[in-house]
């Protein structure tokens, strides 16, 4: 392996040729970025591709064009638009944040400084720091992660192996435009140094890199076996009465907390009885997959004759399946026919 000090040259050059256009972005040698733009993608990309974000943050930014408008946001309505990202505790630590930095008047220009805000930890602050403001912090992702364990031929397993990887990327960071070297970083790990099948024959800096030379790039890094994901069952409610649907807001904290969804239990360790009385009849089964469980969820509809007991009706005509989050969706697929189905005692 040659002298690493020329690994940050050789890959800004890269990166000043082939970096990927973002909406985030600024240009690739054109300077610090926005705080805001900066913090807001990487708190969507967390958990979730770039494919996934674009949407999402063109229309938070066009909605809420600084952290300021954000702030101002409701509650619900940001909640709403998060919807089907995923992972809403990032939404409620969002409206936090935005409020946090609004009050102080701007996003703070450290390490430390970020990492002391709501829902911002240390990737996320040292993200921050290096693309928007040019501090040399090392920004550590699983693209990162990636290329740093096939450069040194890392064999111990992640998760273990992050400490070292991390070590090992500060070693790489450049004093003079670390922000560009870090996206430079993520950008080969999502393009070159792939997964599967890394392009290894026109990566920059393929001449320096341990694994390729031993021929294990595409071997690494390697992971620990997971655990099979546990199931859990669970039961979500759907009821009707004169054109309107019955919905509630979840508890601010738990599973999915803050999101419009429909009555459930079971599935995330309550055990509630139905919300209103009603004829409630079994109309399939939706599965979904979190981070730690997976679910089988048993959708139940009813036309209701009586008050719920829980939640409210909202107008069909102003609900907004498009607000529910990915399990809640599921369920109104499945519930969607019913509201076609009127009762006689409903006309």
């Amino acid at each position: 392996m040659r002298d690493l000090t020329v690994i940050p040259t050789q890959l800004l050059a890269w990166y000043d040729r082939h970096a990927r256009v973002l909406p985030w972005r600024v240009p690739a040698g054109h300077g610090p970025a926005d705080p805001y733009r900066v913090w807001l993608s990487e708190v969507m990309l967390q958990q979730t591709t770039v494919a996934a974000v674009k949407s999402y943050f063109q229309r938070f930014t066009s909605l809420w064009p600084t952290v300021h408008d954000l702030a101002a946001a409701e509650d619900a309505q940001v909640m709403a638009e998060w919807a089907g990202l995923g992972y809403y505790a990032r939404a409620r630590n969002l409206i936090a944040c935005a409020r946090a930095v609004s009050a102080m008047g701007a996003f703070p220009t450290t390490r430390e400084g970020l990492a002391a805000l709501p829902g911002i930890g240390p990737y996320t602050s040292a993200a921050i720091a290096a693309i928007a403001f040019d501090q040399p912090e090392t920004v550590v992702d699983g693209n990162v992660e990636r290329v740093v364990a096939r450069l040194f031929a890392v064999q111990t397993a992640l998760p273990a192996a992050k400490p070292e990887l991390v070590t090992l990327a500060t070693s790489l960071t450049p004093s003079q435009r670390p922000g560009d070297f870090a996206q430079a970083m993520m950008d080969l790990g999502a393009t070159i140094c792939s997964p599967r099948n890394p392009a290894c024959g026109i990566c920059p800096i393929n001449d320096d890199c341990a694994a390729r030379a031993q021929g294990i790039a595409a071997d690494l890094p390697r992971k620990a076996p997971k655990k099979p994901k546990p199931l859990r069952h669970g039961t979500v409610w759907i009821g009707f009465a004169d054109e309107r649907v019955l919905v509630e807001t979840r508890p601010e904290k738990g599973l999915l907390g803050g999101t419009l969804a429909f009555p459930s239990t079971g599935w995330d360790g309550s055990a509630l009885p139905p919300p209103a009385p009603a004829d409630w009849q079994a109309i399939g089964l939706v599965r979904h997959v979190f981070t730690h469980f997976a679910l089988d969820l048993t959708v139940m509809t009813a036309w209701l004759t009586a008050a719920p007991e829980r939640g409210s009706l909202t107008p069909l005509s102003k609900f907004r399946p498009t607000a529910l989050p990915g399990l809640m969706r599921k369920a109104w697929v499945l519930a969607r026919p019913a509201t076609t189905v009127v009762p006689d005692q409903q006309r």
